[in-house]
């Protein structure tokens, strides 16, 4: 088990209760390796989704690290819990955005878990699925020598729905996570990081967490990544 500093306790001690919420069901948690630095890709659906993941990636024995919107660090209370835990904020459409990446590659190169919901925001997707992503997580991807996992999550936003502001904790929602294989992206490493390099890679490792959330809602997905009229930036 990864050391756990003062406010990961506490905010363990928050995130634990929340995501008791949803009655979680695992698929394969063992892929999540107890140590040296991970790169965990998830889809976003819900607010609910950090406290859910933290948790579940805490149970693996590790410490989880996301990449959050800056302005949650402006929250009072919220910025100590999230900051406290090696949380790292997000500055976008700035120079500040580089300094995220920078300091997500810093924190998988010390061997720590890096989350990061590449869609930027709970997705606009009608149905739920990945929509279009942002291409900082195929940078962040390359430039590291990090296990790249993807993961899919769904049942949240049957609990609490951002867009609507629907909460319905009862009756118990199930809340299923399902972890892939390590991406091998051995392909596209050692070429030239020009813009289509990076929306390749960004596909193809939201194509394999879109594949793991096929499995577990038994259904087919869209063919393409839905993209809102105001797409998010690269």
């Amino acid at each position: 088990m990864e050391k756990s500093g003062f406010w990961v306790t506490v905010t363990a001690l928050i995130f634990y209760p929340l995501s008791w919420m949803g009655k979680t069901v695992l698929h394969n948690g063992d892929r999540i390796r107890r140590e040296g630095g991970v790169l965990l890709v998830m889809n976003h659906i819900s607010h609910l989704d950090p406290p859910v993941d933290a948790v579940f990636v805490h149970r693996q024995g590790r410490v989880p690290r996301f990449l959050a919107k800056e302005s949650l660090f402006r929250v009072p209370l919220f910025k100590y819990l999230i900051g406290g835990a090696g949380s790292i904020p997000v500055t976008r459409r700035s120079s500040g955005a580089a300094d995220s990446l920078h300091a997500a590659g810093a924190a998988l190169r010390e061997g720590k878990l890096v989350v990061i919901y590449p869609e930027g925001t709970i997705t606009r997707d009608p149905d739920g699925w990945p929509m279009r992503a942002r291409t900082g997580v195929a940078r962040l991807a390359l430039e590291t020598e990090a296990p790249v996992i993807p993961a899919a999550r769904w049942g949240t936003k049957q609990i609490f729905d951002g867009y609507t502001k629907k909460f319905r904790p009862f009756p118990r929602k199930r809340v299923d996570i399902r972890v892939g294989e390590p991406v091998d992206l051995s392909a596209y490493r050692g070429r030239p990081v020009t813009n289509e390099l990076l929306r390749e890679v960004t596909d193809v490792l939201m194509t394999r967490v879109r594949d793991l959330l096929v499995e577990i809602r038994q259904e087919p997905a869209p063919a393409e990544f839905y993209a809102p009229r105001r797409a998010p930036a690269d």
